[in-house]
């Protein structure tokens, strides 16, 4: 697909999705499908997010090129990749083994320097390496986990799926100004599971 039909205004989100190979990030048996505007399963029960919504993810985060970014659920490395594209550093958590492993290989091959991966449960997200200027949820959770929202800089910015894995969800981005959110919603989206360990 073309990247500029996408209704993204964030020029740098763009020439970031047009940088990375999403076909590097799906199984061989569906890479002819890798440039479509699709979900694609990669495994596990995990899928990888269609461009629009890793795009729309990505500029509703606000990434400066100084930024820290907390990704939970790095499935099979393509939205970190994107995120690397854009911040000085990536943290990524991903709870199964397999997809982790997978991910870690992919990055490395294709140079990227500035990802931190590890296996961990994600709700608890990455204290010792906390405060994070903007923190990504890519897959659908029933309520936001409090220790991400802890974890946050003052005016940073949480992208979450919210609602029933089960059912459409909302696409939610929350500013955390000082003692209190701000919540935006941006519309209903489909997520897998947010999985624990």
């Amino acid at each position: 697909m073309l990247f500029e039909e996408m209704e993204i205004k964030d020029q740098r989100v763009l020439t970031a999705l047009q940088k990375v190979p999403r076909h590097e990030f799906v199984p061989v048996e569906k890479r002819s499908s890798a440039y479509e505007n699709i979900p694609l399963a990669i495994g596990y029960g995990q899928t990888i997010s269609q461009p629009y919504i890793v795009a729309l993810m990505t500029e509703l985060l606000e990434i400066k090129a100084d930024d820290k970014i907390l990704e939970i659920g790095t499935g099979s490395g393509y939205q970190t990749a994107v995120l690397a594209e854009l911040a000085a550093e990536v943290y990524t958590i991903e709870t199964i083994e397999p997809l982790a492993n997978t991910a870690k290989h992919t990055l490395s091959r294709l140079g990227y320097q500035n990802i931190n991966l590890r296996i961990a449960d994600g709700y608890f997200g990455w204290e010792e390496k906390s405060p994070f200027d903007a923190i990504i949820v890519t897959a659908a959770a029933e309520e936001t986990p409090s220790p991400l929202k802890d974890q946050l800089i003052d005016g940073g910015r949480l992208v979450i799926p919210l609602g029933s894995p089960n059912n459409i969800q909302t696409l939610w981005r929350f500013i955390k100004q000082k003692d209190f959110f701000i919540r935006e919603n941006t519309g209903f989206v489909r997520f897998v599971p947010f999985t624990r360990k």
